[in-house]
């Protein structure tokens, strides 16, 4: 089981990012559902972004995925110290949750510029954030696997 404190700085750190990041889905969810241009903050571009059909995954607004995979990440983070399962395979569920949701937030993030040509600043946050989560997922793994051999 790794320890230390790089491990344990870096695993709260993810925890922040990941709160962040629930935060952040839960106000696009709630700008979704209710339909406030007032929530945006000055930029049209957030109501191009999220009304368009692609904010949308078969009904399911792409907020509530994006918080549904922040909160799975947070509660695997939360619980790596206390569950014997999780111990030993928290940091690699990290890394393909968060590989996931970096691969999707990618197609997004491709939708808002090559397609749409415009950019939701809550959605960029939130692509920053689930590529910070990836990146530090890459480094507890590797941690884990070294101190592991």
């Amino acid at each position: 089981m790794p320890s230390g404190r790089s491990t344990t700085a870096l695993r709260t750190l993810s925890l922040i990012l990941a709160f962040i990041g629930i935060l952040d889905a839960a106000y696009l969810l709630i700008y979704k559902l209710t339909s406030n241009d007032k929530m945006c903050l000055g930029s049209g571009d957030c109501a191009t972004v999220n009304y368009s059909p692609y904010s949308e995954v078969y009904g399911i607004p792409v907020s509530l995925i994006g918080l549904i995979g922040y909160l799975a990440i947070a509660s695997v983070l939360l619980f790596e110290t206390r569950n014997r399962f999780l111990v030993e395979q928290g940091p690699l569920l990290v890394f393909g949750m968060s590989l996931i949701g970096l691969l999707f937030s990618a197609y997004l993030t491709y939708i808002e510029a090559a397609i749409l040509q415009a950019y939701c600043p809550f959605c960029i946050i939130s692509a920053i954030v689930i590529t910070l989560i990836f990146i530090l997922a890459v480094i507890r793994l590797i941690k884990h696997t070294v101190t592991v051999s």
